[in-house]
């Protein structure tokens, strides 16, 4: 017996019932998939101009059709119902929002605390560490290069503390200036807290401040004839000075961000200039997922609700269009930031300029990735064509074995779709229970632990399987897909050639055993090459991370009397597993917690 069907979602009665206050609204298909994600100052007006216009844009209109359900979250005030709208869309991932896709933690530079001699560092995740940090950066190249400056304006230590603890002479970056080596005590500590204390106050942007007290400093050492230092002091005034005419940025001395969007062909870029201090940190572009008839000024004000949802806000932003509640967002950034949030879209002067870089960068971003996208569209519609397919694909899903002689096992799991790597979709499976070096039962039991879930009715399903590896391999795959009940998924075998050149690939068809010899002209052999290559890629990086782990924990373990709490003791005293090694039985049984026994056994599991 059929199921009765569900009577159509009535939009107007529904709107009848609701409440005028201000909350968010959320619409679901037959399905129970979300639609759409909307916040409103009155909820019965808003969800009402859905339902009650006589006609609606096209994208509105189609996404009406499709609501069997609306569910509703009255909140306290207009910027408490923007807040949880940002949350919701970026967390529940509705089809029909503008949705951010930045899924980077950002880096910062790290300046460690609590130690005579604090390092400079990349530092990327979480800011639980005891010490400073500064940024968001825009990049990991915007980090480096700035770290490399460091190193030449102030020679602050940015070496590791297990390699700095375990130094006996001084490093090459002693001997090419760019560290006072205090690993040896080249550099009295005061003097090292200076040169750190300069390097702070140059992060905050006050570069003036530390150029004056340098120059005071010159000054000093030439009074008392000290002319050697007179003259690295000046030398390291004149870099600064060189580098304050590079960049900084007169009318910007407070933090500013300036951002600006184009739409073209269905695809939206962003791009935003990042200034700290008056000084400029460089660009990043966003390419956020885009519905139909977006707007720019939806899509800036989406992007900035989302963007700074859970990132530092300076105190300025610059938008390339006026946005819909304007005044509303800057008050909920200013309460999520402690302090006060403009936010402009009419500049002039240097303002302007800086919006119409932010533009020219966005419609260049925007240009190369629509040049890109058709690039990846001709590779698919080849693949389509050089495999048989009725259409092409829409998911590629390749994986890949890594070992070293049987050693921590991984494979990986890459996917692919119209638009390039969905890396969020990426997996890697530890391999284990197995003979080692044994590759066919290593790809069963990854395409086993993948496949079982899609076998239950979880996850997405691949149009396209691609196997590195030949016939065997491939055989494998059939035998999981066969054993687990999963149909309609085409599988292919990339086999190297028969001279283990790139672009001699050749492709296994596992449906009827052909081999096909696309050439290294060929745009599908492109597209497989570059999925093979990335499914290679995250392999071999989760296996040397899984082979460091097991090595770097595996020998203390083994050691009797050796629990969590001395092994973290004796890898803090000797920073690391190498200082433990290089450590004799005397320094050994210095540490807390280690008698002279377990010190020798300690000796004599690490050397054999």
């Amino acid at each position: 017996m059929q199921p009765a069907p569900q009577p159509a979602f009535d939009g107007k009665a529904f709107v009848r019932t609701l409440t005028t206050s201000p909350g968010v609204y959320r619409y679901f298909d037959a399905d129970g998939e979300l639609l759409y994600v909307g916040k409103a100052g009155n909820l019965r007006k808003r969800v009402g101009s859905y339902f009650l216009k006589p006609r609606m844009e096209p994208r509105i209109a189609a996404m009406i059709a499709q609501i069997a359900r609306c569910e509703i979250t009255v909140t306290r005030t207009e910027g408490e119902a923007l807040l949880l709208e940002s949350q919701l869309i970026k967390s529940l991932k509705p089809r029909y929002n503008i949705m951010l896709r930045d899924d980077k933690s950002y880096p910062y530079i790290y300046l460690s605390g609590g130690e005579d001699y604090p390092r400079l560092a990349f530092h990327r995740g979480a800011r639980n560490l005891p010490g400073r940090f500064f940024g968001p950066y825009p990049s990991a190249f915007a980090v480096r290069e700035s770290l490399n400056l460091m190193q030449k304006l102030f020679k602050v230590r940015q070496c590791e503390d297990s390699y700095f603890r375990n130094r006996s002479r001084p490093c090459l970056q002693y001997q090419i200036g760019r560290c006072t080596a205090p690993c040896v005590g080249l550099i009295p500590v005061e003097d090292y807290r200076t040169d750190v204390r300069h390097a702070e106050m140059f992060l905050e942007g006050r570069s003036s401040a530390v150029i004056d007290e340098l120059a005071a400093a010159m000054e000093q050492a030439s009074a008392r004839l000290d002319f050697e230092r007179a003259a690295a002091l000046r030398d390291q005034v004149a870099a600064l000075r060189r580098l304050q005419a590079q960049h900084h940025v007169h009318g910007a001395s407070a933090d500013m961000d300036v951002i600006a969007c184009r739409i073209e062909a269905g695809l939206a870029c962003v791009s935003v200039l990042f200034f700290r201090n008056g000084i400029s940190l460089g660009t990043r572009d966003f390419f956020p997922r885009l519905p139909l008839d977006a707007e720019p000024a939806d899509l800036l004000a989406q992007f900035v609700a989302q963007y700074y949802l859970d990132r530092p806000v300076p105190r300025e932003l610059i938008l390339g269009e006026d946005i819909p509640d304007q005044a509303m967002l800057a008050e909920m950034l200013a309460q999520q930031s402690g302090h006060a949030v403009e936010i402009k879209s009419r500049v002039r002067g240097e303002r302007a300029q800086f919006l119409q870089l932010a533009e020219r960068n966005a419609q260049a971003s925007l240009t190369s990735r629509l040049a890109s996208r058709q690039t990846l569209g001709a590779r698919f519609e080849d693949l389509q064509r050089v495999l048989g397919l009725d259409e092409a694909p829409r998911r590629i899903e390749c994986f890949d074995i890594s070992h070293t002689r049987g050693e921590a096992t991984v494979a990986s799991c890459v996917v692919f779709g119209p638009e390039g790597p969905e890396k969020s979709h990426y997996r890697r499976f530890n391999i284990a229970g197995i003979t080692p070096g044994d590759d066919y039962a290593a790809m069963h039991q990854a395409l086993i632990r993948r496949f079982r879930k899609l076998a239950e009715g979880e996850g997405a399903r691949p149009d396209l399987l691609l196997i590195d590896g030949g016939s065997g391999q491939v055989g494998q795959a059939l035998e999981v897909l066969e054993e687990l009940g999963v149909a309609g998924i085409h599988v292919v075998g990339v086999a190297k050639g028969p001279g283990r050149r790139p672009g001699e690939e050749v492709l296994v068809l596992a449906d009827s055993g052909r081999e096909i010899h696309p050439g290294t002209s060929s745009p599908a052999l492109h597209l497989v090459a570059a999925v093979r290559d990335e499914a290679h890629r995250f392999a071999i990086s989760g296996h040397r991370k899984r082979r460091e782990k097991a090595r770097e924990r595996s020998v203390l373990e083994d050691v009797p009397g050796i629990g969590a709490r001395r092994r973290a003791a004796l890898l803090k005293a000797f920073g690391g597993l190498a200082g433990v090694e290089a450590a004799g039985v005397e320094e050994l049984s210095r540490i807390k917690g280690i008698d002279r026994g377990l010190a020798e056994r300690i000796y004599a599991a690490l050397h054999g």
